[in-house]
């Protein structure tokens, strides 16, 4: 997204850049957005009359988004399948996550604005404590479900190295975008009238193929990956590979999981490096029988800095 439509570039918050933003800072955050967009509105009509064009992207032939079944804070089950039909934004967050809290009236605004045809959903990750987050809900205004994911979804989303993670599902509950980190809300809003075949203006929508952008779905797409070699694994080690390589963070800096780095930056020694011992570990007798299947799919915590 460029000037046209007002988006700057999105604060990506890995999670240890996440915990270094304080209270203070994301209190003070919505106020700055609310003083940047009354400098662009009316959005789309600037889009219109400049020179340069917005520009959207989503994925070509996109694939189902991963069910889950989940119990809300309001005991209500949580799921996709119930709101079939409607755009949703999965939101994995949580209440000690900076940028997370910055973004919530944004989500909280949206919510109101297309209630009848889009269905936020906030899956909370590594915040336990029921009573604290329903307060946080209550306090913040929160006007959709919000659960707590298990590690299971999230080894089924990628890993959810970053937070916020939101990914944008159309009606018919395929994964077309990802959005890492903080990002204006009127890209969230142009994406969401653009699925619902509502007027975006003059921005432009384009397609790509997912190649593990969003996230590797299969084992044969690992396969692809540039320096890494699964031949030697069986199908059942090829899928353990698989999420470990969505699951895990690459060290070079990047902030990619080790699979989006491979395909951003073939040349990184270091996600090259940790794909080849998750490999080299698969394929050793030894090493394969004595880690359970379940326990190697566990998702990696996300931890807080002092």
């Amino acid at each position: 997204m460029n000037l046209a439509l007002g988006v700057f570039a999105g604060l990506c918050s890995p999670i240890d850049e996440a915990m270094k933003l304080n209270f203070h800072r994301c209190v003070a955050y919505p106020y700055i957005i609310t003083s940047l967009l009354l400098c662009l509105v009316p959005v789309l009509s600037c889009a219109e009359q400049s020179d340069q064009q917005g520009t959207i992207r989503f994925v070509r032939n996109p694939d189902p988004a991963p069910e889950f079944k989940l119990s809300g804070l309001d005991g209500k089950p949580v799921t996709l399948a119930d709101s079939r039909g409607k755009v949703i934004l999965l939101n994995f967050w949580a209440t000690w996550c900076g940028p997370c809290r910055a973004e919530i009236p944004d989500l909280v605004e949206l919510q109101n604005k297309y209630k009848d045809r889009l269905q936020i959903l906030g899956l909370v990750v590594d915040d336990d404590d029921q009573d604290a987050i329903k307060d946080f809900v209550e306090k913040f205004g929160i006007n959709y479900p919000v659960a707590l994911a298990t590690n299971d979804i999230r080894m089924q989303y990628g890993g959810i190295a970053a937070l916020p993670t939101s990914f944008v599902l159309d009606a018919e509950g395929r994964i077309v975008q990802k959005h890492e980190g903080l990002r204006n809300p009127i890209l969230y809003e142009t994406e969401i009238r653009s699925l619902l075949g509502l007027s975006i203006g003059n921005v432009k929508v384009e397609t790509f193929e997912d190649t593990g952008q969003i996230f590797l779905k299969n084992a044969e797409r690992a396969s692809e990956l540039p320096g890494v070699d699964l031949s030697k694994l069986t199908p059942e080690q090829k899928t353990v590979a698989l999420h470990k390589f969505n699951a895990q963070t690459c060290n070079c800096g990047c902030t990619f999981t080790l699979a989006q780095c491979r395909i951003y930056d073939r040349n990184c020694q270091i996600s090259k490096a940790a794909t080849a011992r998750i490999v080299g570990a698969l394929a050793r007798p030894a090493a394969s029988k004595s880690v359970p299947a379940k326990s190697s799919l566990t998702a990696p915590p996300i931890k807080e800095e002092e």
